[in-house]
Parts: C-alpha cells; sequence; structure tokens
C-alpha cells in the first residue's frame, strides 16, 4: 500500500510484522466496547486477522485499514483507512487509536488525510462511517469531518444497533 503522509503522521500498509501491535490494539477495552471482541488472542491470531482483513482489503479493492506512525520516531498511534463490507452500499472510514494517543488531533489528521486521498485518487465521493452511539468521541470527529447522521442501522439482524454517518464530497 502506497503511504500516505501529514505533517505529523505516517499512514502505510499493515504487514505481517505488525501482528504485535494489532494484537495490543485489537484488544484495547475501547476497541473492545465500541468496535467488538475479533477474538484475537495470539499473535498468530493477529497475523491471521492482518491477512483476512487489510491484505485482503488491499489486494482485493485496493484500499484497507492503515497503520498510523508519528513519523517523527515511527511509534504506532493506531489504524484508520477504508473498508468495503458487504453489509453497506458504500466505502466506510474506520479508526481506531491506542488511548494515550486520544485527544492530540492525530484521529483527525490521519482520517482527514484517508478522505481526501479516497476523494482524490479513488474518485470517492460518498463515504459511510459507522459508530456506536455512546461513542461521544468518534461521533464529535466524524461531525468535525463533515459527517452527517443518516439513519440507525444493524450490520446483521442479532447486532446491535448502530448509527450509520455520511459524507458527500
Amino acid at each position: 500500500m502506497n503511504v500516505l503522509e501529514t505533517e505529523r503522521l505516517r499512514l502505510r500498509g499493515l504487514t505481517l510484522d505488525d501482528a504485535p501491535f494489532v494484537l495490543k490494539l485489537l484488544n484495547e477495552p475501547s476497541w473492545l466496547r465500541f468496535i467488538g471482541d475479533r477474538g484475537i488472542r495470539t499473535l498468530e491470531g493477529a497475523q491471521g486477522y492482518i491477512r483476512d482483513v487489510p491484505l485482503a482489503s488491499y489486494a482485493r479493492h485496493g484500499f484497507g485499514l492503515l497503520a498510523v506512525e508519528l513519523k517523527a520516531d515511527g511509534a504506532a498511534l493506531g489504524m484508520c483507512g477504508l473498508l468495503k463490507r458487504d453489509t453497506l452500499e458504500d466505502v466506510d472510514i474506520g479508526f481506531a487509536f491506542f488511548p494515550e494517543h486520544w485527544g492530540r488531533g492525530y484521529a483527525k489528521e490521519a482520517a482527514a488525510a484517508v478522505l481526501a486521498h479516497a476523494r482524490t485518487t479513488l474518485g470517492l465521493q460518498r463515504i459511510a462511517a459507522i459508530v456506536d452511539p455512546t461513542n461521544a468521541s468518534s461521533i464529535k470527529l466524524l461531525e468535525r469531518l463533515g459527517f452527517r447522521y443518516e439513519r440507525p442501522i444493524r450490520m446483521s439482524p442479532e447486532a446491535a444497533e448502530i448509527s450509520l454517518y455520511l459524507s458527500r464530497g
């Protein structure tokens, strides 16, 4: 995957070497609460997740979740990128950061770079976002990025209701 850069950040494609970082992020309490438990508990499981989600998406769609790192020292802050889910009409943006990096503008900076890439390089004009309706911080960020609440949705009949937001370029 091509690298996206901002003033402070580098967004790059994930590799199997990122398994320790992915394992830690997918087991953060905030990920488990707002995104969901993926059942990833080992480095091998994290490698399988990387193969089955980001790497498969890069191969199939030319985009996917990206590692977000500080340009200054390469520290892994979280993930941000585009997903194409079978259950959504539009491509959606997703992001998750380690709590110690919240409140510094990294998520906004990364998401804005991903949205700009989606529009200018990929030609996507309408982009979705799905969010737990109790995740006030992510909702605030989406609204600052120009997303507007569309409606409640369920990703499957047994899933909890979440909120669909849309952004039109």
